[in-house]
């Protein structure tokens, strides 16, 4: 399953080689994402997710830049697994499920696609590692911008738990949400200490799209 936003971008960069990685996990929350990224290091993120527990799914979709390291990481990870042919699954039946994924890789002249649980191959694991916390990071920007705009007590918490996660390395491309960071900083009616919170985080994607 790829989202119609990440089709398009994969459509629009038919010269410009994009690697996508979606994952689709019903027991999860998003249900559903994916995200595309070019050789130029344009990104687009798209998910299927619930704003509230007894909410109903909606779409919501970003784009943003991807630093040059990461870019540089994911065309040569892709390099590395022969640009997913051939088979990429593990097989291994005893290892839990923790989603179907799916890598694919598409310039002028190929369009290859594979879906895996597992893979025992060591760029196809740094790849998927990479993207989940991409992803994780993406996320955050889906929920802070609801929490600005609905539920603003909830802010310190969200950031404290992005916080500690960015400092042990568990996201990726922070910059990603500087955005809505940035809208959360600029906000007087929020407390002192939640913006403090989102200025760090952009401190930290900004050093981090830089490679510090």
């Amino acid at each position: 399953m790829v989202s119609s936003a990440v089709a398009q971008q994969a459509l629009n960069s038919a010269s410009s080689p994009t690697v996508t990685f979606s994952l689709d996990f019903p027991a999860s929350d998003p249900t559903h994402y994916s995200i595309a990224v070019d050789s130029t290091g344009h990104a687009s993120y798209e998910c299927t997710a619930k704003l509230q527990e007894n909410s109903e799914e909606q779409t919501y979709q970003a784009e943003f830049s991807v630093s040059a390291v990461s870019r540089g990481r994911i065309f040569e990870w892709a390099k590395q697994a022969k640009y997913f042919a051939g088979k990429i699954e593990s097989g291994n039946q005893k290892l839990a499920f923790t989603g179907t994924k799916t890598l694919s890789y598409q310039d002028g002249q190929r369009s290859i696609t594979a879906r895996y649980n597992y893979s025992n191959l060591e760029p196809v694991r740094q790849l998927t590692a990479l993207f989940q916390n991409m992803a994780g990071t993406l996320d955050y920007g889906r929920r802070l911008a609801y929490y600005h705009r609905y539920q603003k007590l909830a802010l310190d918490e969200e950031l404290k738990r992005m916080e500690t996660q960015a400092k042990n390395n568990e996201l990726s491309e922070i910059q990603g949400v500087a955005p809505v960071l940035q809208q959360i900083f600029e906000d007087t009616s929020v407390m002192n200490v939640v913006r403090a919170r989102a200025k760090e985080l952009i401190q930290m994607g900004s050093g981090a799209a830089n490679g510090h």
